[in-house]
């Protein structure tokens, strides 16, 4: 496929996401003196802003990609839970697998920012497993949108929405559909994810899920570590995020280790969740390994680029993609 053809194959995809969404908070402000209380900068509330967070900017991110972004998780009755419910309705977000639950907090993560700089980053939330009530409806309302989409986003954040039961049962209903699953994981159900199409761990998740020290440069040390990862889940593949070092897939008989592009970085957060919704989009339309890896890596650089967790710019993307030769 073309990179035309790529770019408007993705307008066509429904893609689901299983996992932690929560509310992203931003104070902005500047810090012109120090507090008289306590050794610490008092910011001057400038701004207020809501975002949505975890698996909620993968899900803008895969609407900026063009394709239809299907939520399926769970979050409180509370009036944060109201305001993440809105700010997903005002996006034009589908909401048919989100599910409220009077014994749970929605997660909000509220970040203090002075200038470009964040000061201290607030964090309100549960991460104890949603109960088996709440496990059965999720597993049931997932079950319903599968069959309707392209490919699967498990978003770990280990928040609790996710647990081994729920993994291996939705894994094993969508490869029964011939529905590819790929997971952005978290410590807590690391070793979980058995079966399924695409892990993409960053070095760090790598190292601590496998309790393993290797030399990332060493290329037969770091190589053996992904193969080792690949036997024990029975994986399709792995695309690991290696940071200022790029990426590197292993997947379908293939490995590609590509750097990093050259950014002025202003702000990494959120560019795992750009990795994995480009990554996704990708291998529901089985792209070869080495372009999945390539327009990844690039959505993942370029998102760094702007301070605060945003979505990708499908334009800029597609411009970037054609000036890398990425084809």
């Amino acid at each position: 496929m073309t990179l035309d053809e790529i770019f408007e194959a993705f307008d066509s995809l429904r893609v689901l996401i299983v996992g932690d969404v929560m509310l992203d908070s931003y104070v902005w402000g500047r810090v012109e003196r120090i507090s008289p209380e306590a050794p610490v900068p008092v910011v001057s509330v400038q701004k207020r802003e809501l975002r949505l967070g975890g698996a909620g900017n993968v899900l803008l991110n895969v609407q900026s990609l063009g394709a239809e972004a299907i939520l399926c998780s769970v979050i409180g009755t509370d009036e944060p839970g109201d305001r993440l419910e809105n700010q997903l309705c005002d996006r034009g977000l589908n909401c048919e697998g989100l599910i409220r639950s009077d014994t749970r907090i929605t997660t909000i993560k509220e970040r203090i920012i002075a200038g470009s700089q964040q000061v201290v980053r607030v964090d309100t939330e549960t991460d104890r497993l949603i109960n088996e009530e709440e496990r059965n409806r999720l597993i049931e309302k997932a079950k319903e949108l599968i069959p309707t989409c392209q490919v699967i986003i498990f978003q770990d954040y280990d928040k609790g929405v996710l647990s081994p039961e729920t993994i291996a049962e939705l894994t094993v209903f969508a490869n029964e559909r011939n529905v590819p699953t790929v997971v952005d994981p978290k410590k807590r159900n690391f070793l979980a994810y058995h079966r399924t199409t695409l892990f993409k761990p960053n070095l760090k998740e790598l190292r601590e899920g496998l309790k393993l020290d290797f030399n990332v440069d060493n290329r037969a040390e770091f190589e053996a570590a992904v193969e080792q990862l690949k036997n024990h889940l029975s994986i399709g593949g792995a695309l690991i995020t290696l940071s200022e070092r790029g990426v590197y897939i292993d997947y379908r008989a293939e490995k590609h280790r590509l750097p990093a592009h050259i950014r002025q970085i202003a702000d990494v957060s959120g560019a795992g969740d750009t990795v994995i919704s480009i990554a996704a989009c990708c291998v529901a339309l089985n792209l070869p390994p080495r372009l999945i890896a390539g327009l990844s890596n690039l959505g993942g650089g370029l998102v760094c680029e702007s301070v605060g967790v945003v979505p990708i710019d499908k334009k800029r993307l597609r411009a970037e993609a054609e000036k890398e030769h990425l084809t």
